[in-house]
């Protein structure tokens, strides 16, 4: 069961697991009759995550997405007796992702700051504990002041009286969920937080119980590169710990982990080495592919598996002088793999436009925009970027990580980067037997940073005393179909199908 901590005169829960609407799945989900999950069919598979896969707690997201905004109705409607034994925000959790008002302009805050409060109003209406939902993630979180703006501007609206409203002002403090999505903003994240906690204290007159600041995998992988990601991540944690200590302020770190390497690595098979590559991460995303693309059998042991571990462990302390140097080596990895990436932008983005649709989403404004010479280079989210590239036989771990490892076998930082990065040889052993070296040496002839990655492929085959080659039986599959869906991008066919029965091999879209 989730961990319990005193909150007053109740105990909340901590889940270790949060399942999330993330479409990376390759196969058809178990309940449903094909691989498109539409808006509607949500609150069903919110349903049976909970109910079926033990998954205490579910991200409904705002953002860049379409939403079902009548989720309380439906969930109560529905399966009263199950949240009648199981009540929301007791035993179960449905989380918000909110869109961020930097990004999303529109009205979609407003409305689900209205969903949010009329929640708290429905719940007492069925008898059942209120408020339900409580807690939101901000996405793209970077500075103290828009994490304090969320919560004043959700009590000016809860304040608002009129009696077509029927507020019964119920939630009177908003707790917000703060996820880091940049390399940068990861590393300063508990300096945001600090800051934070003290303007909240100067408007609230008091300390929140907890918090829960949130990390991202997938997106600054894809802009500054999968092992830059991790050290970061492994920074972050260490400094978690050490705010905690000093504020005495429960910290409950949150990992946006997918199933692929390149957005965090987690599967059903591998939950032990996840929750011993990420100590003092508290709760994981659980997301598409990881519950859809294993047997259920499996996927639930996982889950019952990360909540047993998570909390056990803490994380690990890093000195300031080994920060300096995990400092330098991003820095290197983020521009070994950031000069090349932008090279292929027009390809992935071409590729991309071909991927089975899973979900039903808005138009997205990426992260990716970094200046270089003239204009901003714009990719698509993470998971279409992952299948993109995976789709040709081109794994994006191995993206400017050759030439990394050279730089810190050569300044003796390789024990350095191994302790803290525990997975990095098996990370790469596992994206490897996914490449497809035609593929990048024919586009090498067009591409000429191709060349890049292919000095990366080398440092990496040396660095692991192997020679990357499909080793399972649908790594070999993935080597044809990826020569095929090559074959046919370049003469402007069809590539959808092959996409779709590349992902199946490999358990993920992207």
């Amino acid at each position: 069961m989730p961990k319990q901590f005193c909150l007053g005169l109740t105990m909340r829960k901590i889940p270790a697991t949060m399942a999330t609407q993330h479409p990376d799945h390759a196969s058809i989900p178990y309940w449903h009759d094909k691989a498109l999950i539409k808006t509607q069919d949500e609150a069903e598979e919110a349903y049976l995550s909970f109910s079926e896969l033990n998954i205490p707690e579910y991200k409904w997201d705002w953002e860049g997405k379409l939403v079902d905004e009548a989720v309380l109705e439906r969930l109560f409607g529905k399966y009263f007796s199950f949240f009648k034994t199981k009540p929301l925000g007791v035993e179960t959790f449905l989380t918000f992702r909110l869109p961020n008002p930097k990004v999303e302009t529109e009205f979609r805050m407003g409305r689900a700051f209205m969903n949010l409060a009329s929640a708290a109003s429905i719940a007492k209406h069925f008898n059942l504990p209120t408020p339900p939902l409580f807690e939101v993630i901000l996405p793209m979180t970077e500075t103290p002041e828009e994490i304090l703006a969320i919560q004043v501007a959700f009590q000016e609206m809860h304040n608002l009286k009129h009696p077509m409203y029927r507020l019964e002002h119920i939630l009177t403090n908003l707790r917000i969920i703060p996820l880091f999505e940049q390399v940068s903003t990861i590393m300063r994240a508990d300096a945001i937080l600090k800051k934070y906690l003290e303007m909240y204290k100067k408007e609230f007159k008091k300390l929140p119980p907890y918090m829960r600041p949130y990390v991202a995998r997938s997106d600054p992988a894809l802009n500054s590169g999968m092992v830059a990601t991790v050290l970061a991540i492994k920074i972050a944690l260490s400094r978690f710990r050490k705010l905690e200590e000093k504020l005495k302020i429960p910290l409950f770190p949150i990992i946006g982990a997918a199933a692929l390497p390149f957005r965090g690595g987690i599967t059903p098979d591998n939950v032990e080495d996840f929750a011993n590559e990420y100590k003092g991460i508290r709760t994981t995303t659980i997301q598409s592919a990881f519950r859809y693309d294993y047997k259920k059998t499996q996927v639930k042991k996982a889950v019952e598996k990360l909540e047993e571990l998570f909390p056990k462990q803490k994380a690990l302390i890093i000195s300031s002088a080994e920060k300096r140097k995990l400092q330098k080596i991003i820095h290197v990895f983020e521009n070994c793999y950031q000069q090349t990436i932008e090279k292929f932008a027009p390809l992935i983005n071409k590729i991309a436009l071909d991927l089975p649709k899973r979900r039903e989403r808005v138009q997205h404004i990426g992260l990716f925009g970094y200046s270089r010479g003239v204009g901003k280079i714009r990719l698509p989210r993470a998971i279409s970027f992952t299948a993109a590239l995976y789709s040709i036989g081109i794994p994006p771990e191995l993206i400017g990580t050759g030439r990394g490892i050279a730089y810190v076998r050569k300044n003796q930082f390789l024990p350095l980067l191994e302790k803290y990065y525990v997975n990095l040889r098996s990370d790469h052993k596992r994206a490897g037997g996914f490449l497809n070296k035609e593929n990048l040496m024919d586009l090498s002839k067009t591409i000429p940073e191709a060349k890049n990655i292919l000095q990366d492929v080398k440092e990496i085959e040396n660095y692991l005393g192997i020679e990357f080659k499909p080793t399972t039986k649908e790594q070999k599959k993935h080597l044809i179909l990826s020569t095929k869906i090559y074959k046919k991008f370049k003469k402007n066919d069809s590539i959808e199908k092959l996409i779709e029965q590349a992902a199946i091999l490999r358990k993920s879209l992207g």
